[in-house]
């Protein structure tokens, strides 16, 4: 995703394999560089269709992933200007260890729910 600070750009990887819908990957990919540091808050997103165009998918799929970002107030949509990583995001480390842990918990249910032992999950972890 390109940034409001320089010309990085952030495009998620999708696996056709993973069985996981391709608007689940999209969020999972952006919350990770959200929470990795690689995106902060200010850094602007690509706008739907330029993502669409980019990952050859409908752009439905991609508003529908933006949608669900913004309800979990990750990113902040600003009409005619562009989507954005929340601003709410920075600088807080009781806030961001919290979404770390929430994030955390999402995957492992994620991953169980694909039928992942919870034993094997630090393993698959290590191995990716």
């Amino acid at each position: 995703m390109s940034s409001t600070s320089g010309d990085r750009k952030f495009v998620p990887v999708l696996d056709e394999a993973s069985g996981v819908a391709f608007y689940r990957q999209i969020i999972l990919e952006i919350e990770r560089a959200i929470v990795s540091g690689r995106m902060k808050p200010g850094d602007r997103l690509p706008t739907i269709r330029s993502l669409a165009i980019e990952l050859k998918m409908n752009p439905n799929t991609i508003a529908k992933a933006y949608a669900e970002l913004e309800f979990r107030g990750l990113v902040k949509t600003q009409v005619g200007s562009g989507t954005f990583v929340s601003s709410a995001l920075g600088g807080d480390d009781d806030e961001r260890l919290a979404r770390i842990d929430e994030t955390v918990a999402r995957c492992v249910r994620e991953l169980e729910a694909l039928g992942v032992p919870r034993s094997d999950i630090p393993d698959l972890f290590r191995s990716r």
